[in-house]
């Protein structure tokens, strides 16, 4: 009898061919990250806050809430409410003034307050306002985390506030790592006396003290945003410049790099082709590591009265405008205080998870 022939697994372009003779795909290394990250669930629920807050934050125009910058003398100070409407809360306050301002005269309320009462009524029902191309009745609003001592809504502060700390945050981070990047890259790679004199101008900058560097350049060239993002990444570049010059010595004496060298590739194709992509998985940890420490910083240089100016504002901000109120009005630092650190704690999670998972040696945990 004539043996059945046994035909050999069939190998296809990209595949490899188990014992099964099924196909294995590869997993590259973003991909075994995820598999590990969805494993941390703290990381998971920190990635989705912050998913949360950048979509509000790019929304924003285009949510249901009030203007950010829409000032409204008679709804200073009110306090949340989800309820009660703008104008009760106004006559609640006025009320309750007139009140106490009686019982320290020793008298009760007399025919001029309940004029003014009177006054606060009648206007709460017929004043009109412009919004989003219609008339409406200003009073009629509900503020839901309360309002400021102009009378804006502190949800709509908050919100975009938001847009202006992350932002910072971002730019800061991703400016500074650019920076970082490329000279901390170039100095391990090259090595010598260029890494001998970059490494030694770094370590005299870290001898400077860093706030009050910034709190000098935001003093020389002026308060804005731009300057700000300016300050920050121009002297906040030195750690990533270290870390990755780490982590290029680490890999440039490798066998891949030994190969690009024997083909004749060009220094900056090595470092910037082989080396640096190669170092993303720490650079990324570093990096949202890092956006939560810029959003601090302005917070510091907001507390300090060097941040973002009027008629911005960020979360720095707001929490100085609350801790110079909070014995009387003490949402006003609660809601803000609440909204970055949510979020700061999120971040520090979600890069704590990422270090997790890009950490090869974490791989069999």
């Amino acid at each position: 009898m004539k043996e059945k022939a046994v035909k050999a697994p069939i190998k296809e372009m990209g595949t490899d061919i188990n014992e099964f003779n099924k196909p294995v795909k590869g997993v590259s290394l973003g991909q075994d990250a995820w598999k590990r990250l969805r494993k941390n669930k703290m990381a998971v629920i920190s990635l989705g806050i912050v998913v949360v807050y950048i979509l509000m934050a790019v929304t924003a125009p285009i949510l249901p809430i009030y203007s950010y910058r829409k000032v409204i003398a008679n709804h200073q100070d009110l306090p949340p409410s989800l309820t009660k409407t703008a104008g009760e809360l106004w006559y609640e306050k006025t009320e309750d003034y007139m009140k106490l301002v009686a019982e320290k005269e020793g008298r009760e309320l007399n025919s001029e307050d309940f004029l003014k009462l009177e006054q606060i009524k009648y206007q709460t029902e017929n004043d009109t306002m412009e919004w989003r191309g219609k008339i409406v009745n200003p009073h009629e609003r509900l503020y839901l985390l309360g309002t400021d001592y102009l009378g804006r809504d502190m949800l709509a502060r908050i919100i975009y506030g938001s847009q202006v700390s992350m932002l910072i945050g971002l730019i800061g981070t991703v400016v500074s790592f650019l920076i970082g990047t490329i000279i901390g890259s170039m100095a391990g790679y090259i090595g010598g006396k260029t890494d001998y004199f970059v490494m030694r101008v770094v370590d005299v900058m870290y001898g400077l003290p860093y706030m009050l560097m910034v709190i000098i350049l935001m003093a020389i060239v002026g308060r804005s945003v731009i300057n700000l993002f300016i300050a920050l990444a121009l002297v906040s570049w030195l750690t990533v410049a270290r870390v990755v010059r780490g982590q290029v010595i680490s890999l440039k004496n490798s066998e891949f790099i030994e190969a690009a060298r024997s083909m004749g590739a060009s220094t900056p194709r090595i470092v910037f082709r082989h080396l640096v992509p190669n170092s993303l998985g720490i650079i990324i940890v570093y990096a949202t590591l890092r956006v939560p420490a810029f959003i601090m910083m302005e917070s510091f240089l907001s507390f300090l009265g060097m941040g973002i100016s009027a008629p911005y504002a960020s979360w720095g901000t707001l929490v100085k405008e609350g801790v110079d109120a909070m014995t009387l009005y003490s949402w006003r630092l609660i809601f803000p205080a609440a909204a970055m650190t949510l979020f700061l704690f999120a971040m520090n999670f979600l890069g704590d998870g990422l270090r997790d998972a890009f950490d090869p040696q974490s791989k069999n945990k």
